[in-house]
């Protein structure tokens, strides 16, 4: 082979399939189609084509039904599990993905695709090429010679290395040539390849290091099983004992040929099944395996088909920019980013920069009459309320937009405050703070293209504007990074870029904006979700707003000072640990935890869970261990109070506006698959309520002088929830009767008068109503209560025997997802549930569970959304200085005068309740306090 010879890559389709599918999570595109292994076995081609650029190429496939193999040998692969049919169902569009990247498909009926791929590599060995064979299947290891070598995946989809014959030697002991021996005495359990019984992998080298192949070792073994024999007659003739001699380093122990020539016949099967074949009858023309993409638009269309979103500028490094089609099949607008010079740089024609007064002042005659309006703002960094606005932009036709440089915006502040005009953004609520920041309110707040993918689409998506542009309009936006550069610190802002730049830009946010709003609006209508969208989810936008410009006030001393003790404490925990391990560590490191606990201390490992790196210190590992060693819960102490105090104590306080005393949150509306809001920037969700600590630490948020804080929680809304849909007659009866549920069902389970109802037995039966919603099984609840397994069965069957409703509902509910594949809410809030059929056991039980709590929890969340929206609307009238200031679970709070404390208190009880009709009563309790702790 020469040193210019060209590449042959021969690829092994089925095996970085698997490889694909292992490694990645379940990923599905917008219609619900899953497409993880062809996003793999895409990354992998892309590395492929860019890193080893072949000249030609075949990518082999396994046909299905049985080989040759099978004929020999029927038990063949017999102890393979069979993958879901998600995986197989994925097959077509991977060897679309071959086809487009240039590569033949080749797979021959009977044989596997390791013979196809041997048989080429045979081939190709004639035309002075460098096989390369892209596998993660080691019996490749077989066909490496001075022409091929074997390119396979270690770990995950990048993780690779390359098999010379120097490489097999160095993994195995042994060349290539000695592969398919090694596997005729080992065998192959991956395959089912019996081998000989009782010879392991050292006893296999050993052997074919002595002897060369399994030829050689049974020719020699049956030798001197004549010699040995012949002996043994002349020894009996002569009254001696003769006994077969084995114990020099030269021959085979005794023992060992007695496997050897038991299993003989199983060795030659197993080496003709290792054996990968080389002389199958295949056409070939190397002419016709030459990599040519037939077209690369073709690949990189499919992606955009596949939502391959991040794949495109791989894509583009290996064949060269690409322009996606529109939706209309039109050329796109803008090529190339922002490349160029400056001077040479042309905004987009239908794209303008509104930078003199002039010019806002006739842009803002021309769109006085409009119906509509896309806006979208520039900031000279993140965050609405702590930067400053460069400019907007505004659509109001399709490829049309302007973009007006900040200095001009008062022009049109009758435009954007204009009730007569809709307003549609993609997070609509960032641009409100934004103008507010200017004294502008913009208003009427119509449609948010970002909320509307989200109630279309809520996983297994990003919804931003970028990745929607690409799957919803073939359209490639400009990167902010083409602009700025990439994250570092030599990132520039926004604020340093030739304006025309950012016009260009800016203006394209505004236009693709309006043209997600025509489609996804249509989409809406079309599933039946536009009432949802119109009633919920889009008044929720400017609660949000107005909630996240409030912020919420925090004593900093007060967790400063805490901040200290709990330091204290956790030094002192510290010296306890060092203590019972006999060793100074690093807590924090889960590395040498590990070693503590499993090789210091030699703690028993039976149950405990593995990660890649051994066995699992996580804190779900540590319950199960808790009673194994004064040291656990040492530990878990630590963890939760160094987790507290990093997280709050000393990070709220740097967060803390140093002009108003107070922490500015984002609500996000499209983060949860079941339509909860969640917080971030900081998380104010996740402070426990249940520990000392974390009620101490909501002793920090504080109203500002003159108010208080008043808190409004619902009162247990998911078991009412669970009620209304399973219309248990039991369940309905307690809270009518304005029960304690936890109490009553104990009472109902127990066959007991409520009054005999020990706190234990109410916390098994509180843990149960719950428990039960999120498919919690005995084995959890007997982990969560303490009781035995077999009695936490028997406690679950009893519930299910008590509120024979519920368990319909939750049997109803899940028939139902399987047969139309999504669940609901009450309000129409909809969860696709792609893996409701799956052939994975433990898959499929994750999305029943799912498909139980989704409907309950997603209808708390609308009803606690409804309820936002309707004291927004009217908290106003009641007491003008009143502020929402957060949402967190089922609990809102407030910041009222303590002159309107008992009113506004009221008027927020009453909404809360009456802002939804089930069959049981919504309860909200409502206190009031001088910090958020005393408040709930």
């Amino acid at each position: 082979m020469s040193k210019q010879a060209k590449k042959f890559i021969i690829i092994d389709g089925n095996a970085l399939l698997h490889r694909a599918w292992h490694a990645l999570p379940p990923l599905t595109t917008k219609d619900g189609k899953l497409v993880n292994a062809v996003f793999g076995f895409a990354s992998i081609m892309l590395n492929i084509v860019k890193e080893l650029k072949p000249d030609y190429g075949v990518v082999a496939f396994d046909p299905p039904g049985k080989t040759f193999r099978h004929v020999a040998f029927k038990e063949y692969k017999a102890t393979r599990q069979k993958q879901p049919d998600e995986l197989y169902e994925q097959i077509p569009m991977i060897k679309d993905v071959a086809k487009d990247f240039g590569f033949q498909i080749e797979e021959k009926e009977g044989y596997e695709a390791d013979d196809v791929i041997g048989t080429l590599a045979k081939l190709a060995s004639s035309h002075d090429l460098k096989t390369i064979i892209v596998t993660g299947d080691m019996d490749a290891l077989q066909l490496v010679d001075k022409d091929t070598v074997v390119y396979t995946i270690k770990r995950g989809i990048n993780d690779t290395i390359t098999y010379d014959i120097k490489g097999v030697k160095e993994k195995h002991g042994f060349g290539p040539e000695k592969v398919v021996e090694y596997k005729a005495l080992a065998g192959d359990s991956s395959d089912n390849i019996p081998g000989v019984a009782g010879v392991g992998d050292k006893t296999a080298k050993e052997l074919l290091s002595k002897f060369g192949g399994v030829e050689e070792i049974y020719e020699y073994v049956e030798r001197k099983l004549r010699v040995t024999s012949s002996e043994l007659r002349d020894g009996e003739k002569k009254g001696q004992s003769t006994k077969y001699k084995g114990q020099s380093k030269d021959e085979i122990k005794e023992a060992v040929v007695k496997k050897l020539l038991a299993s003989k016949e199983n060795a030659f099967l197993s080496k003709e099944l290792a054996t990968i074949k080389c002389d199958m009858d295949i056409a070939f023309k190397l002419g016709d395996l030459e990599v040519k993409p037939a077209d690369s638009q073709d690949l990189l269309e499919l992606f955009r088909q596949l939502e391959f979103r991040s794949l495109i500028s791989k894509a583009q490094e290996v064949f060269g920019e690409y322009n996606p089609q529109d939706a209309k099949g039109q050329a796109s607008l803008f090529s190339g980013g922002a490349s160029g010079s400056d001077k040479n740089f042309k905004i987009r024609d239908g794209y303008e920069l509104i930078d003199t007064k002039q010019k806002a002042n006739d842009l803002a005659k021309k769109l006085g009459d409009a119906k509509a309006l896309a806006v979208d703002t520039e900031t000279d960094s993140l965050g609405a309320l702590t930067s400053n606005m460069l400019g907007f932009s505004l659509s109001e036709k399709e490829a049309q937009a302007y973009y007006v440089l900040a200095d001009f915006v008062r022009e049109f502040k009758d435009i954007l405050e204009n009730n007569k005009i809709k307003k549609f953004g993609h997070n609509i609520k960032y641009e409100i703070g934004v103008f507010s920041k200017v004294g502008i309110k913009l208003a009427p707040i119509f449609f948010d293209s970002m909320v509307a993918s989200y109630l279309l689409h809520p996983t297994g998506r990003s919804h931003s504007l970028d990745n929607l542009a690409f799957v919803e309009l073939r359209h490639q936006m400009v990167p902010i990074t083409d602009l700025i550069g990439p994250k570092g610190k030599k990132q520039l802002s926004l604020s340093d870029i030739n304006k025309d730049r950012v016009a260009d830009y800016a203006a394209e946010d505004a236009d693709y904006t309006l043209r997600l709003t025509k489609k996804l609006s249509k989409e809406l209508e079309k599933e039946g979700f536009a009432q949802l969208m119109r009633d919920i989810e889009m008044p929720l936008v400017p609660v949000l707003a107005d909630m996240e410009e409030n912020g919420i006030k925090i004593d900093a001393k007060f967790l400063l000072n805490m901040s200290k003790e709990v330091g204290t404490d956790i030094a002192k925990l510290e010296k306890n640990i060092f203590k019972e391990s006999g060793t100074k560590f690093n807590v924090a490191s889960p590395k040498q935890l590990k070693e503590v606990l499993f090789e210091k201390l030699d703690l028993s490992t039976k149950g405990i869970g593995k990660t890649k790196t051994g066995f699992s210190t996580a804190a779900g590992q540590l319950e199960k261990m808790v009673d194994a060693h004064p040291i656990i819960p040492l530990i878990m102490q630590h963890r939760e109070l160094s987790k507290l105090k990093n997280t709050y104590l000393d990070a709220l306080p740097e967060l803390v506006n140093k002009k108003t005393g107070r922490v500015y949150t984002n609500f996000n509306q499209t983060r949860t698959s079941t339509g909860r809001l969640s917080s971030s920037d900081p998380n104010l969700q996740n402070i426990p309520i249940r520990t000392e600590l974390g009620r101490e630490i909501r002793k920090a948020f504080v109203p500002d002088k003159g108010s208080v804080l008043v808190s409004a929680d619902y009162s247990q809304i998911e078991l009412r929830v669970a009620a209304d849909f399973s219309g248990d007659k039991n369940l309905i009866k307690i809270f009518k009767d304005g029960l304690d549920v936890h109490t009553s069902t104990a009472a109902f389970m127990n066959e007991i008068d409520e009054n005999k109802v020990t706190p234990e037995i109410r916390r098994s039966a509180k843990e149960v109503n719950f428990g039960v919603l999120y498919g919690m099984g005995a084995r959890g609840l007997a982990q969560r209560t303490g009781m035995s397994q077999e009695r936490a069965k028997e406690f679950i069957d009893k519930y299910f025997e008590t509120f024979k409703g519920v368990s319909n509902f939750i049997k109803e509910t899940i028939a139902l997802a399987k047969s139309r594949g999504y669940v609901e809410t009450k309000f129409g809030r909809r969860l696709q549930l792609l893996d409701i059929n799956s052939g994975v056991g433990q898959v499929q039980a994750a999305a029943e569970r799912l498909a139980t709590n989704m409907p309950i929890q997603g209808t708390a969340a609308d009803i606690m959304k409804m309820a936002m929206i309707a004291i927004y609307e009217g908290l106003n009238k009641v007491s003008p200085k009143s502020k929402m200031l957060m949402q967190v679970h089922d609990e809102l709070v407030f910041e009222v005068p303590v002159k309107d404390e008992a009113k506004a208190s009221k008027f927020i009880q009453e909404e809360m309740e009456s802002v939804a009709k089930l069959k049981v009563p919504l309860v909200v309790e409502v206190n009031s306090g001088s910090n958020w702790q005393q408040a709930h």
